[in-house]
């Protein structure tokens, strides 16, 4: 397991919101037998990165169940409510502990309807949840697509918003939580192999670069995390990273192998800042409202100054 820190766009003494971000890419199984050891092992590595200074903690898609279902009947076996559940309860506990805030991917139980879920706890608790929008392949087969919309969180130290995995290839999801004023965007995974090419020379896989691409496209910070090694038969591809506005990774992209945690110490609120990257292009000031609604039709909630 390695650590890599890296300093954001602002020093520490000169922040508004200084926050240490952590993601932590590690390789939970599915089964209820492993419900146990996925849980322990998500929260001592969580542990560790607390011992690094790290503030805000995310985890990856389906941390404490793994990710490769039989059928439907063992993913309502996984499954449990938010947030009433063990593992919230458990995440909660921690963030009351240390003074943290946690994200986190499970399996939503809600009546008869499944979801995959991802849930934002802090220092005073449960904060909310994210169901995910764009269900991928198999998952169509036991989850319901969210509907939840795209909710962003005021925290103390920022507004966060919330992403699952293939989500980051619909360019409208994090669009519309930079529109809702998001300073950050969690975004938690379980990103699969897929026919070749699955990396570039750099060890880069798509994902990488479609996070990136948001972060720059919206001026907003991304940590991406991802999970490891192989569920049966299924295998992933890490490559978690931690995005600055700019759109380049803050430190490195993680490898495909590597149980690890990175972490970044950013500035939160600095993505309110308007990126304007030379006196004629601004790149809020520059979309054409008038040829295309400034919210993409989505009315759960109004557009927030940045």
């Amino acid at each position: 397991m390695t650590t890599t820190s890296s300093q954001g766009p602002s020093a520490p003494d000169s922040s508004v919101s200084p926050v240490r971000v952590a993601v932590i890419q590690f390789a939970p199984q599915a089964g209820l037998e492993n419900r146990a050891a996925n849980s322990e092992r998500a929260l001592a590595l969580a542990s560790q990165a607390v011992e690094d200074g790290a503030t805000l903690i995310v985890l990856p898609e389906l941390a404490t169940t793994g990710y490769s279902f039989r059928d439907r009947a063992e993913a309502y076996d996984h499954a449990e409510s938010v947030p009433a559940g063990e593992t919230v309860r458990g995440w909660e506990s921690f963030a009351r502990r240390h003074g943290v805030y946690v994200v986190g991917g499970l399996a939503e139980r809600d009546g008869v309807r499944l979801y995959d879920t991802a849930v934002l706890v802090g220092p005073d608790g449960y904060v909310g949840r994210y169901r995910k929008a764009h269900l991928w392949n198999e998952e169509k087969l036991w989850f319901t697509p969210g509907d939840l919309g795209f909710p962003v969180f005021e925290t103390r130290i920022g507004r966060i918003g919330l992403l699952v995995c293939w989500d980051i290839w619909f360019p409208e999801a994090p669009r519309l939580l930079a529109q809702q004023g998001a300073d950050i965007i969690c975004s938690v995974n379980n990103w699969v192999w897929t026919p070749p090419p699955i990396f570039d020379e750099s060890g880069r896989c798509m994902a990488s670069y479609l996070t990136m691409t948001a972060a720059h496209v919206n001026n907003v910070f991304i940590a991406a995390a991802n999970r490891v090694g192989t569920d049966r038969g299924a295998r992933f591809l890490g490559c978690s990273l931690i995005a600055g506005t700019n759109g380049w990774p803050i430190g490195r992209v993680a490898g495909a192998e590597e149980e690890t945690i990175l972490t970044a110490d950013i500035d939160v609120v600095s993505a309110r800042s308007a990126p304007i990257w030379t006196p004629l292009n601004d790149l809020i000031r520059d979309r054409r409202t008038d040829l295309y609604d400034s919210m993409l039709g989505y009315t759960r909630s109004p557009a927030a100054p940045r």
